[in-house]
């Protein structure tokens, strides 16, 4: 009668509490009575066998049963065996038989939300943004495409080429005089990016020539800096007069031989090639760029290397992402992975960020989480706590192992923290928001949080909901929570890279620990309490949008 009877399926032990503690009876799901207590008994009887165990769905299992010793939860569960849930809890909308719902059910997913939680699909979600809002997507997403798709695929093969051109300038720029200099490629042993110095420089003032990528004797390419401030002149003509719809072919496509320009860049950007690079040079590289920056808002954090990151389109986890240099081998994997989860054409390519901001010399992203209660009007709510994932081993672009680059947990478990890493990064590799602010304050950004960082993910959150918004579907009385991934940029600037549909709950330290418990807290009281009295508590949670 109070419509008080709840269905968790996942694991969400903490949302089984404390809907219990409200005075929620649950209706369980598949086993009810004598099913669930053989099933605590076996576990019991296993963790006596094993030992301590840091398996989390065990421990949550271990938990559920500790919670009930006296059955009475089963016992409740069993006499609504029969009756219809009132809430709906669960890690996939799929797991749910569509007879358990009613009209006034509440639900914690929407449908069709793939349009932005798939890879595949936030990509071509985002490339529409400009037609629906007033938004420019390559402002905090970085450049993406789908290869399955022909304009896509012929799209990022021209973005790599221009992407190349411009990086040899940046490399050609390096530290170079204003005369003639032979410049060699040394890795930057506190950040791993590439910088050219002077030969002259490097004899002087690098005290272990023996890290240095050139070759003795390595050809030098006059002609190199000549054909890139081609491509770059005429690109940049290109952008002074572009229009949003744009079908004539670009004419950077055909006015140099790509094939073998792109081999030369390689040998420059990643085997340490020579360049020559005049006075007259110099000059014009940096005007041009100039140029360019005020054109690509991604100029400066796309770096000199021409990185980018090959994803299964629809995907999660960090599975199957590669980070990759050169344009055939991309384009290659793409095309003959056989992985039955990935179909043929199902991926995407995204341009890796490469100045960004690290932490004791190491990468992390940060997971912010967020919820949607309505999508008409489309309502959305902002958590004021998140928290950060580092890498196993230090950061370096010129090692493009995952376990550097890719911060996500379901990654990193399997990596032990590497000997070199810096021992100020937490040994369970996490951190909260509140430890973030700290460190940015004492390198002298106090503000950069509040003024900057959160900003720019509530502006590309919601820029992303209202790219996708026409595609999902809309059920009155759902609600669901998300958790965004964003990388950070030197300047302190988010990028988003993608959006969960089902952020992990497990907690994986201490901080997630509290933070997951959290944030469950506090969406129960904003989807159950705030209906009846608005003005109730929400926790740590943000009114940010409505339309």
């Amino acid at each position: 009668q109070e419509k008080k009877i709840f269905m968790v399926q996942g694991p969400y032990p903490i949302i089984r509490r404390l809907l219990r503690a409200r005075g929620w009876v649950e209706r369980k799901v598949p086993r009810t009575g004598r099913q669930l207590e053989q099933h605590c008994g076996d576990q019991n009887k296993q963790r006596l066998q094993m030992g301590p165990s840091n398996g989390g769905r065990q421990r949550e299992e271990e938990e559920q049963c500790d919670e009930d010793p006296s059955g009475i939860h089963d016992l409740m569960s069993y006499l609504v065996r029969d009756q219809l849930p009132n809430f709906i809890w669960t890690n996939f909308l799929e797991a749910i038989d569509r007879q358990l719902l009613q009209e006034d059910s509440v639900l914690n997913h929407y449908a069709r939300v793939d349009a932005f939680t798939t890879k595949e699909g936030l990509c071509l979600s985002l490339q529409n943004l400009p037609w629906i809002e007033q938004a420019d997507p390559n402002a905090f997403f970085p450049r993406c495409y789908r290869l399955g798709t022909r304009d896509d695929r012929e799209a990022f093969i021209e973005d790599f080429r221009l992407t190349a051109a411009r990086s040899l300038l940046k490399l050609a720029l390096g530290e170079a005089g204003d005369r003639p200099v032979w410049t060699e490629q040394v890795p930057n042993s506190a950040k791993g990016e590439g910088r050219l110095w002077p030969q002259s420089w490097h004899r002087s003032h690098i005290s272990h020539p023996k890290h240095s990528t050139a070759r003795p004797g390595s050809p030098l390419y006059p002609e190199l800096v000549e054909e890139a401030l081609e491509v770059c002149k005429q690109h940049l003509g290109i952008l002074q007069h572009e229009d949003i719809d744009r079908s004539t072919p670009s004419p950077c496509r055909t006015c140099i031989d790509w094939d073998h320009f792109l081999q030369q860049y390689y040998h420059v950007a990643h085997e340490g090639a020579g360049l020559v690079l005049t006075r007259q040079q110099r000059k014009e590289c940096q005007n041009l760029l100039q140029s360019l920056a005020e054109k690509l808002p991604q100029l400066d954090m796309e770096g000199k290397l021409n990185i980018w990151i090959l994803k299964p389109g629809a995907e999660s986890q960090g599975r199957g992402i590669i980070c990759m240099t050169r344009l055939e081998e991309m384009l290659q994997l793409a095309w003959s992975c056989t992985a039955p989860s990935v179909q043929v054409g199902r991926w995407v390519v995204q341009k890796y960020v490469e100045r960004l901001l690290t932490i004791f010399g190491t990468k992390f992203d940060i997971r912010q989480w967020f919820v949607v209660t309505d999508w008409k009007p489309l309502t959305v709510w902002f958590y004021q706590d998140c928290y950060l994932r580092f890498c196993s081993r230090p950061f370096s672009l010129h090692h493009l192992e995952r376990a550097r680059h890719l911060c996500n947990v379901s990654v990193q478990k399997w990596y032990k923290t590497s000997p070199d890493q810096d021992p100020r990064v937490p040994p369970d590799k996490i951190w909260s928001n509140k430890q973030f602010q700290e460190y940015l304050a004492q390198l002298g950004q106090a503000d950069a949080w509040h003024e900057v960082l959160v900003p720019g993910m509530k502006a590309a959150i919601l820029n992303a909901l209202r790219s996708a918004r026409d595609r999902v579907r809309f059920r009155k009385g759902n609600f669901e929570l998300y958790g965004a991934d964003f990388v950070v940029g030197e300047d302190c600037q988010p990028w988003l890279l993608e959006i969960n549909s089902c952020p992990t709950m497990s907690p994986s330290s201490a901080v997630t620990r509290q933070l997951c418990a959290n944030v469950q807290r506090d969406t129960l009281c904003l989807v159950l309490d705030r209906k009846d009295n608005p003005a109730c508590s929400i926790g740590a949670f943000e009114l940010i949008y409505k339309e």
